[in-house]
């Protein structure tokens, strides 16, 4: 009888062993599994700081080209300003012009100040039409 139970409980070792040796396995293939998954959040982690990154690194550049426009703006503006204030000299210059063409004809001038006057003439009337057309 007590050879029937030492064969008893050497059996129930080994089924033991060998249930310790799946338990093993098992248990190392948990934790290879929760080591992947760490590995996998703490990858998915680095990936959400990268975006994070660089939305703020886009926001940042819309910012400064915001600012950017706006400083363009102001300057445009203040170029208007003076092109309308170029503009209104321009068509004093033209009365002007007009004046001194006037004299030059009454006093026989030469082709060439004639010519000076059409081209100061035609150099008014196209700084005209671009302050007028932009």
């Amino acid at each position: 009888m007590l050879e029937h139970k030492l064969k008893s409980c050497q059996r129930s070792k080994r089924s033991l062993k060998e249930q310790l040796s799946k338990t093993e396995e098992n248990v190392l293939i948990i934790i290879y599994q929760y080591k992947e998954k760490v590995n996998l959040v703490a990858s998915h982690g680095q990936m959400l700081e990268d975006e994070q990154a660089k939305v703020s690194a886009l926001r940042v550049e819309r910012e400064a080209r915001e600012g950017v426009i706006e400083l363009l703006h102001k300057d445009a503006m203040k170029w208007m300003d003076k092109f309308a204030l170029t503009l209104n000299k321009s068509q004093e210059l033209s009365r002007l012009l007009a004046r001194a063409k006037a004299v030059a004809d009454t006093y026989s001038a030469p082709d060439e100040v004639h010519s000076l006057f059409n081209y100061c003439q035609h150099m008014v009337e196209l700084m005209t039409h671009i302050i007028r057309n932009h």
